[in-house]
């Protein structure tokens, strides 16, 4: 008989545990901002959205410069795209923003395009 290995299992369960406990926070945090959960918010319509943002890169969409994000609430993923941007200061991997505009659907992915945005402070 096999023995499974305890150190591996453990982390992995400490692992999904914390970020668990991360997503329900920062959709606690969504929620007392009064901003629209991701997975609630329905296309085409205005909303304002809290998160956390999980990578910034810079992604040329027909030859103009656009600087992608992806912004998680705990719910779901929304990709937030500013059209013309190289750069904005403040716009970085790790940080709380509140953005508002419309959201659609772009090649299966939750999109929105140049939205107004507020950086947040925890």
């Amino acid at each position: 008989m096999r023995q499974r290995s305890g150190r591996l299992r453990s982390s992995i369960n400490r692992w999904a545990s914390n970020a668990t406990h991360d997503a329900r926070e920062l959709r606690a945090t969504t929620i007392e901002a009064g901003c629209c959960p991701i997975y609630d918010a329905e296309d085409r319509q205005r909303v304002t959205i809290q998160g956390v943002l999980r990578t910034v890169t810079l992604r040329p969409r027909g030859g103009v410069p656009a600087l992608e994000a992806e912004l998680y609430d705990g719910t779901a993923l929304l990709t937030v795209i500013w059209l013309g941007r190289r750069r904005i200061a403040g716009i970085e991997p790790g940080r709380q923003i509140q953005v508002s505009g419309r959201i659609g659907t772009q090649q299966q992915h939750r999109t929105m395009f140049n939205p107004r945005y507020e950086l947040r402070y925890s």
